[in-house]
């Protein structure tokens, strides 16, 4: 069996041209569908691997933003509570200041009552003191004056007492 001597050029040409017609087939109908659906595959793939890329820059962004609004928030929320503090100090402070003027103005009006009670007081017993005075001495004088004797003895003193000018 050699190769060489079965040659014949009519089946090789026929050969050759089913060939050719065979590749032209396939080049029309198979390899084009084929090679646009494996393009059209990469061209896949690769708007995915895109979106994918694009998506994980969108999501470090959004990362990025949502760290720093919850810096943000935490800086305003601190503020907010040293605020709160501050007005919280404030109003206890001023609350106690108030206090301690209402107290005092309480203790100064408390004084004066006592003082203008004492006052009163001191002018009923000088006034009861001044009454018994006068009762005990109009007893005295009734008892001393009750006798003519003493009378005249009593008027002579008083009179020997005043000396005229």
């Amino acid at each position: 069996m050699d190769i060489f001597n079965d040659f014949s050029i009519g089946l090789f040409a026929m050969q050759a041209f089913i060939l050719i017609v065979l590749i032209f087939l396939l080049g029309k109908f198979a390899w084009k569908p084929i090679l646009n659906a494996i393009e059209g595959r990469e061209e896949g793939i690769k708007d995915a691997l895109e979106a994918a890329e694009n998506a994980k820059k969108e999501m470090q962004n959004l990362q990025a933003d949502n760290d720093r609004l919850l810096k943000e928030a935490r800086a305003e929320r601190e503020a907010m509570l040293k605020e709160a503090r501050e007005i919280k100090d404030k109003m206890i402070s001023d609350s106690k200041e108030q206090a301690q003027v209402e107290g005092d103005k309480i203790i100064k009006q408390a004084q004066a009552a006592i003082e203008g009670e004492k006052k009163a007081a001191l002018a009923d017993i000088k006034n009861q003191v001044g009454s018994l005075s006068v009762e005990i001495a109009e007893k005295v004088i009734k008892e001393q004056l009750s006798d003519k004797d003493k009378q005249l003895k009593l008027v002579e003193g008083l009179l020997g007492d005043i000396k005229l000018n």
